[in-house]
């Protein structure tokens, strides 16, 4: 049996980095990323057979928990019938009627097959159904790796204190306005200034990729008036809300309609896959229908669908964003009062299945508030909660996540161990 630092090591020979995605190496907090054997419901097993309760759960998409056996039920009678066709299925069909009956927004659905896929062509299709070139993105906010939106971004990129992208030039990113997340009035001059020339607006409408933050009071609808007086388009990236802090997302808990929509993530159920939708009008401006090119030899897979189908289905029971809620409600109450306790400033927030942990005395509203949080003890919280068998997110700039399979005594596990831990932290 290889140790986690030998396979490390192995991996850091011909992978950059050791790892596929950058957060996963642990640069930000340090010490030797955990290679996973195995899941199961909330936890997973390390190579050397240490078992952890999971918080990130894929960073998202595992909802159900791990290995939920109906999904993989589903993912192996497809898989029997052919990984991937290069042609349409009916499959396909149930999937996006399955979005569109539950996103009020969404009147067609593009599939594609990740996340930043999706957004990167929602923002050309913005582009190219209003003829207009500059964006709006926000400081803090990740709508993946594409060049137009590696501008200030947050995640990977801002946990290793780089704001840019080495081999973005520069006119890519020349029409990208970068705002800070939450800032009204900057908005409103943003559009004052540039209306005419806007195509969209992009946000992550509660962002989780500097950590959990909220909107505050009016930030959206402000975003939605504007675009609405500038003929702009309002984009929903909810990549990570989408299904995940309620049935609708974001845009069923705010009430505010974007007009396009980001999906990945949880419609996938653990399998790679995204999808982009919203009014007709737009979406019939993508080919074959309109001359915005978009293809992928994977988009709408079989195998991806069918575990998406599958997850969307489940995620209908009754009570069940209610029940999720709750029990991340309850996580990061008892965390609060354990820190309290402790005497230890700490802020805790959550939203259905999303939660967020900052080493701060109130939540933050925006990046200034978390970077000003205390980084290096979240740094030594975030190791000794590993030693007690506790996976967070290995950066203080992201959110956490909780999946069904987080039963009162899992989550209760969770508090005690960070009782042991805030007390060693004083």
């Amino acid at each position: 049996m290889s140790t986690n630092a030998e396979l490390f090591e192995r991996a850091s020979r011909s992978i950059p980095g050791g790892v596929n995605s950058p957060v996963r190496a642990f640069r930000s907090v340090g010490g030797t990323p955990r290679f996973v054997a195995r899941a199961q419901g909330p936890y997973f097993w390390d190579a050397e057979d240490k078992r952890y309760i999971d918080y990130i759960g894929s960073w998202g998409p595992a909802i159900l928990g791990h290995a939920h056996p109906e999904v993989v039920r589903a993912v192996q009678e497809a898989a029997v019938h052919g990984l991937s066709y290069g042609a349409p299925t009916e499959a396909e069909i149930i999937i996006a009627e399955m979005l569109i009956e539950r996103l009020p927004s969404m009147e067609m659905v593009r599939l594609v097959s990740s996340g930043t896929e999706a957004t990167m062509t929602a923002i050309r299709l913005a582009r190219g159904a209003t003829g207009r070139n500059k964006i709006i993105k926000f400081e803090g906010c990740y709508h993946g790796h594409a060049d137009s939106l590696l501008v200030k971004a947050g995640s990977g990129l801002l946990t290793f204190g780089n704001p840019t992208s080495a081999g973005v030039p520069p006119e890519f990113v020349a029409h990208t306005i970068v705002l800070d997340y939450n800032d009204i009035e900057g908005v409103k001059q943003a559009f004052a200034q540039h209306g005419q020339d806007i195509a969209c607006v992009i946000v992550e409408p509660i962002a989780g990729n500097m950590n959990l933050i909220k909107p505050i009071a009016g930030f959206l609808e402000t975003l939605r008036s504007e675009c609405t007086n500038h003929a702009a388009v309002l984009i929903f990236d909810e990549v990570m809300t989408g299904f995940r802090v309620g049935a609708q997302g974001v845009q069923g808990l705010s009430g505010v309609t974007p007009d396009l929509t980001t999906l990945a993530k949880v419609i996938g159920g653990g399998m790679p896959i995204g999808a982009f939708g919203g009014r007709a009008d737009i979406m019939k401006h993508i080919a074959p229908l309109g001359g915005v090119y978009q293809a992928g030899t994977l988009s709408g897979n079989p195998v991806a669908v069918a575990a998406g189908i599958t997850t969307l289905k489940l995620l209908s029971a009754p009570g069940f964003y209610e029940d999720l809620a709750s029990r991340t409600k309850k996580l990061t109450d008892g965390l609060s009062e354990s820190a309290k306790a402790n005497s230890i400033p700490f802020s805790a927030d959550s939203v259905g299945g999303m939660f967020g942990v900052y080493f701060a005395d109130q939540v933050p509203t925006t990046l200034a508030e978390v970077a000003a949080s205390n980084i290096e003890r979240f740094k030594v919280f975030f190791h000794a909660m590993l030693d007690e068998g506790v996976y967070f997110a290995p950066s203080a700039y992201e959110a956490g996540f909780v999946s069904a399979t987080h039963d009162d005594s899992v989550i209760q596990a969770t508090i005690d161990a960070a009782e042991r831990v805030f007390a060693k932290l004083k």
